[in-house]
């Protein structure tokens, strides 16, 4: 299943190699060179499952707009990794009770990426129950118990 996913980093190179490694791994990915054209993206768009986001950006940092998302009843349920060169452990405490749902920091590898992105969209799917319903019943109907009929 193919995720949306809203790429926010100020670093073009950075926006561009997240880019080609979820783009790779089947996501439709989105991009943001800032908090606020995050923000302006997150609210026009109708699904996103998955935000990786930078914390150290001009105007708004990532903690801001995280905290604006947080904010949001329409946008307070989607997973939120961080991804940044803030590595030091008051950091990475400041990050989750912030409400991030991960925390990655640079230098960083596909692998971790990947595995953040997976974990937090799987952990969203659990907070929308309507999606969660809907997979829920095409798994039913998919399996081989439910093409049985009784006697």
């Amino acid at each position: 299943m193919s995720r949306r996913v809203l790429v926010v980093d100020d670093n073009e190179d950075v926006r561009l190699i997240v880019q080609a490694i979820l783009t790779a791994h089947g996501d439709e990915v989105l991009t943001a060179p800032d908090g606020v054209t995050a923000l302006r993206t997150v609210s026009n768009d109708g699904r996103l499952d998955v935000v990786v986001l930078d914390i150290m950006m001009p105007e708004m940092n990532g903690l801001e707009v995280l905290e604006r998302l947080r904010e949001n009843n329409h946008t307070a349920s989607i997973p939120v990794v961080f991804l940044t060169a803030l590595d030091r452990d008051v950091d990475l405490l400041a990050g989750y009770k912030s409400g991030a749902d991960y925390y990655i920091t640079k230098p960083f590898t596909a692998r971790q990426l990947l595995y953040a992105v997976d974990a937090v969209s799987e952990r969203g799917r659990s907070k929308h129950p309507s999606q969660a319903n809907a997979a829920s019943d095409e798994s039913r109907r998919n399996s081989p118990s439910s093409t049985r009929q009784s006697a």
